[in-house]
């Protein structure tokens, strides 16, 4: 399980956006439960996605289909990083610098 901050200003509209994402991203309707948003998709046989404690973070749960073959699995790794691109408002670069500064 990962928690990834939100980027200031993109918390208006964020439990919004972080739904309808799913299917922008990935092209397959959430189903939910209890405030955690599911999908299957490509290399990922589950990712689960809600908000967190305070509602200013993403909490995302994922489990790998080991046996996706390498385009599945560079399709899927796209299509998530455009996901939390969209959702959180920070790229790839600063997600990283954000999760190496709360380590």
């Amino acid at each position: 399980m990962q928690e990834y901050p939100i980027k200031r200003g993109f918390k208006q509209g964020f439990e919004e956006r972080m739904i309808a994402s799913l299917s922008e991203c990935f092209g397959v309707e959430p189903s939910e439960a209890t405030g955690r948003y599911t999908i299957s998709y490509g290399a990922l046989k589950m990712l689960s996605v809600s908000l967190g404690p305070k509602g200013n973070t993403l909490i995302v749960d994922t489990e790998s289909d080991r046996d996706a073959d390498d385009e599945t699995i560079l399709d899927t790794n796209r299509r998530f990083r455009k996901y939390l691109d969209a959702v959180t408002g920070y790229n790839s670069k600063e997600r990283a610098k954000k999760m190496q500064k709360a380590s």
